[in-house]
């Protein structure tokens, strides 16, 4: 496939070495340095775009591909009060559109298996979940992307949990998600069921960057010929 990375920084690059490794091309590369680029002359050349950039540029970048015709992973967090919209738009014009807040294949096995602790586990009151993650200092948004969808598919199956905030709670209808900006870590995410007796724990550690850059492009190739919207469950087939 002839790919075009739209963000090119950390991700974009690991992105770009995980794509040649798997005999891809990346034919556009857009960073701030060339925003003209964007545009359907150029992009049109591409069988499909990866997008990371930031939460106030990616709607539009989403928007920019399907104006070009061009197939569009997303891996930007942070801007999901939008997603539905750029979902109703792929829907509406027949165009390819696959969003992840996390391209891991771990990561993605954790969210089956937090649905199914979540369910399990609101049968036993005596447990409070609390939720943590850890991310690099150049992290834009906190809670990531991840944490928060551990959160919704936490709320939706444990009844007692209403809500959840970015600080320890102290309330019991109010999920905890503690968030720390560190160094360069990758990504680690901790679900955490806390009784006077015991602790249970289901956790996630990125080592690199290569594991979201490899499952982007594996979304890429997953994505390419299709229409319609798609996220890691559809791909791993869950």
């Amino acid at each position: 496939m002839q790919i075009a990375i739209i963000g090119y920084g950390r991700m974009g690059r690991e992105i770009e070495l995980a794509a040649l490794e798997r005999g891809h091309e990346v034919i556009l590369k857009i960073d701030m340095d060339n925003p003209g680029d964007l545009d359907p002359a150029q992009l049109g050349k591409a069988d499909v775009a990866i997008e990371f950039t930031t939460p106030e540029t990616a709607f539009e970048n989403i928007k920019a591909c399907f104006k070009a015709g061009v197939p569009v992973v997303c891996g930007t967090t942070g801007w999901i009060g939008r997603l539905e919209e750029a979902e109703k738009l792929c829907t509406k014009n027949k165009h390819a559109f696959f969003y992840a807040s996390n391209f891991s294949i771990g990561v993605n096995v954790m969210f089956k298996l937090n649905k199914l602790l979540a369910g399990i586990m609101n049968k036993f009151p005596s447990y409070d979940v609390k939720l943590s993650e850890i991310h690099h200092i150049h992290k834009k948004d906190a809670p990531s992307g991840t944490a928060i969808s551990l959160a919704d598919d936490i709320i939706e199956r444990i009844e007692r949990k209403k809500s959840w905030q970015n600080e320890p709670s102290g309330k019991k209808d109010i999920l905890g998600i503690i968030s720390e900006r560190i160094g360069e870590v990758p990504g680690t995410h901790v679900v955490s069921y806390e009784s006077a007796s015991d602790i249970l724990q289901i956790s996630h550690q990125a080592l690199n960057r290569s594991v979201f850059a490899s499952g982007a492009v594996l979304a890429a190739e997953f994505l390419y010929g299709k229409t319609g919207n798609f996220k890691m469950e559809d791909m791993l087939e869950f």
